[in-house]
């Protein structure tokens, strides 16, 4: 299982991109924020409404220096068939991570045992492969891009401005928290 401020687990995949089946590792994308957006099923319900967001927010997302990786325990050539058929997933321009083993969902915890599925899960990881935040909740629950997009640029400001922190619903712009002894019972 995954912990925040550890090294995350690196993998090796083959990944659906640009009309074409590549093989990825973690460790390729150092120096760069990365999200690995886990979900249960290509050809499903939610899925594609979460992964419709993302790719409508992709190139907002590079801009911040992050990539992302869906993944899912489909093959990548079910991810060509499901980007061939679905005009919503027409619109990605991320890896299309295949996990058909399980392997990595096991190892950031999101594989279901008795489905063979992955719980919807999103991990931010820092340009040093630092785990820094995660969600993670049962399937019948679509997940907040705009949230997502918010916690990476926490993620990003706090760890620019040593000593600041990132209060509830802090955004770019909004004032930081510096912890010490002169806020204890002032907030």
């Amino acid at each position: 299982m995954v912990e925040i401020n550890k090294l995350a687990p690196n993998f090796n995949i083959k990944a659906f991109y640009n009309n074409e089946i590549k093989n990825i590792s973690l460790s390729d994308f150092k120096g760069k924020w990365v999200v690995l957006f886990f979900y249960p099923a290509d050809f499903t319900f939610i899925c594609p409404t979460e992964l419709g967001e993302l790719a409508d927010s992709y190139q907002k997302l590079k801009e911040m220096n992050t990539e992302v990786i869906s993944l899912s325990t489909d093959t990548a050539f079910v991810h060509k068939a499901w980007f061939d058929n679905s005009p919503t997933i027409q619109k990605i321009r991320f890896f299309m991570g295949a996990d058909p083993t399980g392997q990595v969902c096991r190892d950031y915890g999101t594989y279901i045992d008795d489905e063979g599925l992955s719980w919807r899960g999103s991990f931010i990881i820092d340009p040093d492969g630092i785990l820094k935040a995660y969600e993670l909740h049962e399937n019948s629950i679509g997940r907040d891009i705009n949230e997502l997009i918010r916690k990476i640029q926490a993620a990003q400001y706090v760890r620019e401005h040593k000593g600041e922190v990132a209060p509830c619903q802090w955004k770019p712009g909004d004032k930081t928290l510096k912890p010490g002894l002169d806020l204890v019972g002032k907030i």
